[in-house]
């Protein structure tokens, strides 16, 4: 990612923020939020590692491979968990991303460090308008629709930090909008 350093270094903590969160949800009681945790949690952590300035780390040419061969694993796990449920369709879309922006990195390394457009600007258009719309969607999603009641009845339950759908879509939110802005720079 190119731009301003401290814009990265943002880009960087909220990407590793988003990641360790997911990494709570993995102990959920939920067995879809243990399954989905894992793959946004390896999407946090790996789009934080691809915002580290160039001008403190260049990742050389076999990182790059690492990259698109790590997300092109996980693109195809996507592919099979889509069969299931409709919400892998966006974990497959992110995981191409993530590989189409290492193939990006592999052609044009000096894209990185800001010396130069890469990947295709059709595909790279595609890819800014699907994840503008996914994060146009997940913010709506977290304005609430009306009060909210406190304490409904008697014996409700604890719930966990991981258990939290809107903590869940917040965090989703921020890696849509950390896709977006490796996206704008790519």
């Amino acid at each position: 990612m190119h731009g301003p350093v401290q814009a990265a270094w943002l880009l960087v903590a909220l990407c590793a923020v988003s990641g360790s969160y997911c990494l709570l949800r993995m102990r959920s009681r939920f067995e879809e939020q243990r399954r989905t945790a894992g793959g946004e949690a390896l999407m946090g952590f790996g789009m934080a590692v691809m915002a580290v300035p160039a001008a403190v780390v260049a990742l050389p040419r076999w990182a790059w491979l690492g990259y698109a061969a790590v997300f092109g694993a996980a693109t195809l796990h996507a592919l099979w968990a889509a069969r299931a449920s409709r919400h892998h369709l966006h974990h497959l879309i992110g995981a191409f991303a993530m590989v189409y922006m290492s193939a990006a990195m592999i052609t044009a390394p000096g894209a990185h460090a800001g010396h130069g457009g890469a990947g295709l600007p059709p595909l790279t258009g595609a890819l800014l308008l699907y994840f503008a719309g996914y994060v146009l969607w997940s913010g709506a999603r977290l304005v609430p629709a009306g009060p909210v009641a406190a304490g409904r009845g008697g014996g409700s339950a604890v719930i966990g930090w991981g258990d939290r759908p809107e903590l869940a879509l917040a965090c989703r939110l921020s890696m849509g909008i950390g896709m977006l802005a490796m996206l704008l720079t790519l």
